[in-house]
């Protein structure tokens, strides 16, 4: 007789910056709930993505990458990421198969020692050479895991498989959030972070971690146009000049792929306005991470 019992629970997604954690998420969730660039720590805040199937429901808790802060910003994602082991059914942890540092074993023998089911995913198994693969792998079996599989949240090698093991780990329980519920976030959270994950696309390296975005207003026009005002902050005069760009060229090519993800998420026109203003240091000041969403 098939086990018919519904099988939920919560999984912490850790690691650290820049392996594939929310590219993942997005995998098992089926929709873009967390944004994800090339930059390292584009995670700021703990969000939860939803998964569910008539027999289970996987709440999936990302979180920041795990790394040494330096600014009270920093100090805020490492709390989120570390609060977010509390009273979870299973941990995932993320590494990237390229390379798999001092750092990353620190945080998998970290999470070795925890009391509950704890899965590795060796991630970006598509770009690494099977050669260069299977000794990263080797070593890893003394980490303390009860499953590692290699992924690759690209091309979704293997995330099925993953997932399985996942809703296997799960103890009997409740459904936690409606079928058609797939992130926590309100929109208005979400409609920021698409913003800022379209400069971060854009933009140089040396901004996108000053990079804060506001929401001032949504205001729904009509029954087919929301409009949208939000202010990009940055720390530097000479960061504002680069987001704006020749002619406004840069804050209108952010804006614009903005707008169509967001026109996605609302499901309507969507008229968007963007400022771009100087808070120099906000990344060390409690009033303007309040402000900006960051807060305990």
């Amino acid at each position: 007789m098939s086990d018919t019992k519904f099988r939920s629970g919560f999984v912490a997604i850790l690691g650290r910056p820049n392996v594939g954690k929310s590219s993942l998420m997005n995998r098992f969730v089926g929709e873009k709930v967390a944004i994800i660039s090339n930059h390292p720590q584009t995670t700021r805040n703990k969000l939860l993505g939803v998964a569910t199937d008539k027999d289970w429901q996987i709440v999936f808790v990302d979180t920041p990458g795990l790394h040494k802060p330096r600014t009270k910003l920093g100090e805020y994602m490492m709390k989120s990421a570390n609060d977010a082991r509390e009273g979870v059914d299973a941990v995932l942890c993320v590494v990237d198969g390229q390379h798999i540092g001092a750092g990353d074993m620190a945080v998998m023998q970290d999470i070795g020692r925890m009391n509950c089911p704890k899965f590795l995913a060796v991630n970006k198994i598509d770009i690494v050479p099977e050669e260069k693969l299977f000794p990263q792998l080797a070593q890893l079996h003394d980490c303390g895991f009860d499953q590692i599989v290699s992924t690759s949240a690209r091309t979704g090698e293997n995330v099925d498989l993953l997932l399985k093991l996942l809703v296997e780990a799960m103890p009997e329980g409740p459904k936690y959030f409606p079928d058609d519920m797939i992130t926590d976030q309100p929109e208005r959270v979400m409609c920021a972070e698409i913003i800022r994950e379209k400069a971060l696309r854009n933009l140089r390296d040396e901004v996108p971690h000053g990079i804060g975005v506001e929401m001032m207003q949504i205001k729904k026009v009509s029954d087919t146009l929301t409009e949208i005002h939000a202010d990009i902050y940055c720390e530097r005069a000479s960061h504002k000049s680069i987001i704006i760009g020749k002619n406004g060229a840069m804050l209108q090519k952010i804006g614009s792929e903005a707008r169509a993800d967001i026109e996605r998420l609302l499901g309507m026109k969507v008229m968007l306005k963007l400022w771009v203003k100087v808070r120099e240091d906000w990344r060390n000041r409690a009033s303007d991470l309040r402000s900006l969403g960051y807060e305990e």
